[in-house]
């Protein structure tokens, strides 16, 4: 490992010595002395290309970094509303001061009558809310989808350019951190000016001289006559089958506060609870590095169907979200963020499933109707000092997530009772303070603690299986309980030299993660005595695990090259004890896990990045555990293998191109990623049970994945399109009924679509999707299968009169199977809205499911697996709603 480790720093400090990089320096300032932030400084040859370039700091100060010929250049400065100045070098050590005279004089990125433009200044880009809104949107999020290099996921999440923002600001402060869909669905497009997307975003004021983020957020723009007052809507709808939704916003936008609030309750298949999904949770995650099972009990629900939520949702639901931000002062800000969820969801569905293994077929019938109340209370609070200087963020989370559900379930004709209760209850608090030091060094402390308690109840009556569960003898029910409590703490400090391009950081840590796992298995015989299963189910597990960290990162910022290297070292000691099971182990590894990222610019707007790592995990509780543990009424899991121990590589490449004054967006991307591991799930299947263990077993798991997509904004024709394909191939290995065998699985998407504004009058959207999925053994050349399906979805939005506006949607699935029937269904919607403009009110009436469809078959083909289901889901529904804006 040495060996490798001294390749990997030589090499990387080969690059430095390649790239050994000069400086120009100097300051921008107006004819008053004023100074200029944020001019764009570009480095010329004679020939006026561009050998490097930057942006002045909030003191009008530049740097720019370079390997040139010195003998022949210039430096040009440039920011809207100055002339251009352009100043010849002569002498490169000093500190170059560039005067610049104002000027009315337009940019050359000319806006012509009814055409849209986008606007580039540095590493941020403007698009003009009005160039891509239409009569008939009402929130800022109907007009983002339509901007192009910007898409929209159903569920709200955003993307620029294929890679999901960070965060959405509202006027460059971040309200909502990245629960962001309550803001893009209820802020009026119209109180919009700009809709920015910043590239290389870093929050924190004081690293911006010396940046290597490279995260992307978007930034709205409010108007000047809408920061003046609160704003907001006011909706209730009736309808049949009786149907009803209301939705209340008031938000503002004031430079000292800011805030969305919003009440919201449904029963027709919206869920408000959407509001609440923290789109960058796995990523926050991994960072926290506390690994924790979610939960260990279901009542075995089978998948959702590939529908758009809002149609297959039954649903009695209400949401109180409130968002609140206090400027104290420039610098200092303090931040609420409250949210309560109630919940009542029934589903309703027929399954089929079957396994496929050499010489047998493991078959399965259920049907289920379940009653499902899932209740959220989140509340956050935080107080953010960011200034050039110093950083100090501090945030208390406290969520609470009760969910009760109740099941009826008849499996192989077999019918029983499930009552499952969860109720997870997770405190923290995250500090992080930074400190830049004189001689621009810095200084960082970092904190994190968390509390979580995970109990679980589920019971089932009658009981099943009892030729397992209670030798063969009939009995009246099972319980099964769990109880997770956990403590975790990670901590650290470091600290960052800055000596021109590059930028060492050395930092020293700790974390500790405590747990105690309690579980008990019991059974009701029908005279109602209540007994332990068996020893064998049950656990009275402690975990401790530990791990004391060292990481040195070298960050080397050349303007159009960038490259990080990181070294991070640990020890690792994990003992875990059961005295019941005679079980006391513990483990201690040293790991050194290496990562390299560069990035070459290769224009000013165009780019390529590359990166390398090597990564060694330990698995959790959840793989040790040997007491056997009832997780719903059909599946048994235990464990008989040591900490499962996880080598990763991973190497990617990908190219990001536009040319935003065009309109064109364009990426592309290639991962390969190769995980070996020392222990497997192994599996025993009967057409009553499964029954899982983990066993010790040296396997791999490859994957391949490649993306290409693409839009464009035509302007002849006031259309974007948008076009991708992306490729995953994986081999993995499955052990079922003591059998090995090793699967391969492939999957291509293609997707395209357009928005396109036919008229002045008219719109018309359109996205289509084709999925091809194929997976197969390599043992058993009988296990293949192949699955695809098209799915079209468009819109027609029409302008009747000056405020009659009617939209017409459709959606058509096509799933073809191997030996399977076609399945094709075809959804219609039709809305009709009525703008009263002087009572600032919208009059609306909806038609969902016109062909009152009830009944959606989905198929579910994994690598030797087939699944039918039948979901029963809402017909048609008629709505009529008014809607208040002030």
């Amino acid at each position: 490992m040495k060996i490798k480790l001294t390749i990997i720093f030589c090499f990387f400090a080969g690059i430095f010595s390649a790239y050994a990089q000069k400086q120009i320096k100097g300051t921008v300032k107006d004819a008053t002395g004023a100074v200029i932030s944020s001019a764009n400084v570009n480095l010329k040859d004679a020939d006026g290309n561009i050998l490097s370039y930057t942006r002045t700091n909030d003191k009008g100060e530049f740097t720019i970094n370079h390997n040139a010929d010195e003998s022949d250049v210039s430096v040009e400065a440039t920011s809207i509303g100055y002339e251009k100045q352009m100043v010849k070098l002569t002498e490169f050590r000093k500190n170059h001061q560039i005067i610049m005279k104002e000027s009315n004089i337009s940019l050359k990125t000319v806006v012509v009558k009814n055409r849209p433009a986008l606007t580039l200044n540095g590493d941020t880009l403007d698009y003009k809310t009005s160039d891509f809104a239409d009569k008939q949107d009402r929130s800022i999020g109907d007009v983002i989808k339509k901007m192009p290099g910007i898409t929209v996921e159903e569920n709200g999440k955003v993307k620029y350019n294929d890679k999901p923002i960070s965060a959405l600001y509202i006027d460059g402060d971040n309200v909502l951190d990245d629960k962001y869909a309550i803001g893009t669905k209820s802020i009026p497009h119209g109180a919009v000016d700009k809709v920015q997307v910043i590239e290389k975003d870093q929050p924190i004021k004081m690293l911006r001289e010396n940046n290597m983020s490279e995260d992307v957020a978007l930034n709205l723009v409010i108007k000047d006559d809408a920061k003046l007052k609160v704003m907001g809507d006011f909706k209730v709808g009736l309808g049949t089958p009786d149907r009803f939704d209301v939705n209340a916003n008031a938000m503002m936008f004031k430079k000292k506060i800011k805030f969305i609030n919003n009440l919201k309750g449904n029963n027709i298949g919206i869920d408000p609870g959407i509001d609440l999904t923290s789109f960058n949770l796995e990523d926050y995650l991994k960072r926290l590095e506390n690994d924790k099972p979610a939960g260990f009990l279901s009542a075995g629900a089978a998948g959702v169907p590939t529908l758009p939520q809002s149609r297959t949702l039954f649903n009695k639901a209400g949401l109180i979200n409130l968002n609140n931000l206090y400027k104290i002062n420039n610098d200092l800000q303090a931040k609420v963020n409250i949210a309560y969820l109630y919940d009542v969801r029934t589903q309703e569905y027929d399954k089929l499933s079957e396994t496929y293994l050499s010489g047998q077929t493991i078959r399965y019938t259920e049907q289920q109707l379940n009653s499902i109340k899932p209740q959220k209370l989140q509340s956050k609070f935080n107080l953010l000092a960011n200034a050039d200087k110093y950083y100090f963020n501090n945030t208390l989370m406290m969520n609470y997530s009760p969910t009760n559900v109740t099941s009826k379930v008849i499996t192989n004709g077999i019918e029983a009772q499930q009552a499952l209760r969860q109720a997870t209850f997770d405190l923290s608090n995250e500090l992080n303070y930074r400190k830049k030091l004189k001689s621009k060094n810095t200084f960082n402390f970092y904190s994190y603690l968390n509390r979580t308690t995970q109990p679980e109840r589920l019971n089932i009556s009658p009981g099943l299986n009892e030729d397992i569960l209670n030798n063969g003898n009939p009995f009246a029910g099972l319980t099964q309980y769990i109880k997770l409590p956990t403590w975790y703490t990670n901590n650290y400090t470091s600290f960052g030299l800055v000596k021109n391009a590059l930028t060492q950081t050395y930092k020293i840590g700790i974390n500790i993660q405590q747990q105690e796992l309690n579980s008990e298995l019991y059974r009701i015989q029908n005279n109602s005595n209540v007994e332990l299963v068996s020893e064998t189910m049950t656990n009275n597990l402690d975990w401790l695990k530990t791990k004391i960290y060292t990481d040195a990162t070298y960050d080397y910022n050349a303007g159009n090259f960038k490259a990080t290297l990181n070294l991070p070292i640990s020890y690792n000691f994990i003992n875990y004890s059961d005295d019941e099971k005679a079980l006391s182990n513990s483990l201690s590894k040293f790991f050194v896990n290496p990562a390299l990222n560069i990035k070459y610019q290769t224009g000013i707007e165009n780019y390529i990045t590359a990166s390398y790592s090597f990564k060694n995990d330990l698995g959790g509780i959840d793989d040790v555990y040997r007491g056997t543990i009832l997780r719903n009424y059909r599946s048994l899991f235990s464990n008989n293998a040591p900490i499962s121990e996880r080598r990763t590589q991973s190497a990617s490449l990908s190219f990001n191109y536009k040319k935003a004054i065009q309109m064109i967006f364009f990426n592309a991307s290639l991962g390969y990623t190769n995980s070996t591991r020392n222990t497997i799930s192994a599996y025993t299947l009967t057409n009553n049970i499964q029954q899982r263990i983990v066993l010790p077993l040296i396997n791999d798991v490859k994957s391949l994945n490649a993306s290409i997509s693409g839009s464009k904004y035509l302007f002849a024709l006031r259309t974007t399109v948008n076009a991708g394909i992306s490729y995953n191939d994986s081999k993995f290995d499955q052990l079922q009924n003591n059998e090995l065998l090793p699967f391969t699985s492939q999957n291509i998407l293609y997707k395209g679509g357009f928005d396109a504004k036919v008229t002045n009058y008219l719109n018309w959207a359109y996205n289509a999707s084709y999925n091809v999925n194929t997976s197969k053994s390599e043992a058993v050349e009988a296990l293949e299968t192949e699955n695809k399906q098209l799915r079209h979805q468009s819109a027609i939005t029409a302008t009747l009169f000056k405020s009659l506006f009617m939209t017409l949607s459709a959606e058509h699935i096509f799933t073809r199977q191997v030996a399977q029937p076609d399945l094709n269904y075809v959804f219609a919607d039709l809305n009709l809205r009525y703008k009263f403009i002087k009572l600032k009110t919208d009059l609306e009436f909806s038609l969902t499911n016109i062909a009152n469809i009830k009944i959606f078959e989905a198929n579910f083909i994994s690598v030797n697996s087939f699944t039918s289901g039948t979901y029963y889901i809402p017909g048609r529904v008629a709505m009529v709603k008014a809607t208040f804006s002030f």
